[in-house]
């Protein structure tokens, strides 16, 4: 099970500084995960820009040109955001037993470290 997941808030916790031009400190939702390459898109971090060929699109538009887009980050240098505190926090998780159609489950919940609340 994967500890960061699609629409979690997240913070980068590694790299540059801000005042330097890095991303280090900055929060973004998860907009994808690429589990094969250990690798996250963050929304509004690790900016790139990329060269587009002018082409027919499903819309019918044929614009190119340079546009920024966010690259893969590693998974290692991201934490979720405690949803408490706005700080970043480990992942851990908690067995809980739910009741469904008249049958009991064991479900795992994902939960802030920090604080014990639930993600």
């Amino acid at each position: 099970m994967a500890k960061i997941k699609k629409g979690d808030l997240v913070q980068v916790i590694t790299g540059a500084k801000a005042e330097r031009g890095g991303d280090r400190g900055k929060q973004g939702k998860v907009l994808q995960v690429i589990p094969a390459e250990n690798r996250v898109i963050v929304e509004g971090v690790n900016r790139v820009k990329k060269h587009l060929r002018a082409g027919q699109t499903a819309s019918g538009t044929t614009e190119g040109g340079i546009v920024e887009v966010e690259a893969p980050i590693h998974v290692s240098n991201v934490a979720v955001v405690d949803p408490e505190t706005k700080k970043p926090t480990r992942v851990g998780y908690r067995l809980e037993t739910v009741t469904r159609d008249g049958k009991e489950k064991t479900v795992r919940v994902r939960i802030s470290k920090a604080s014990g609340k639930d993600l």
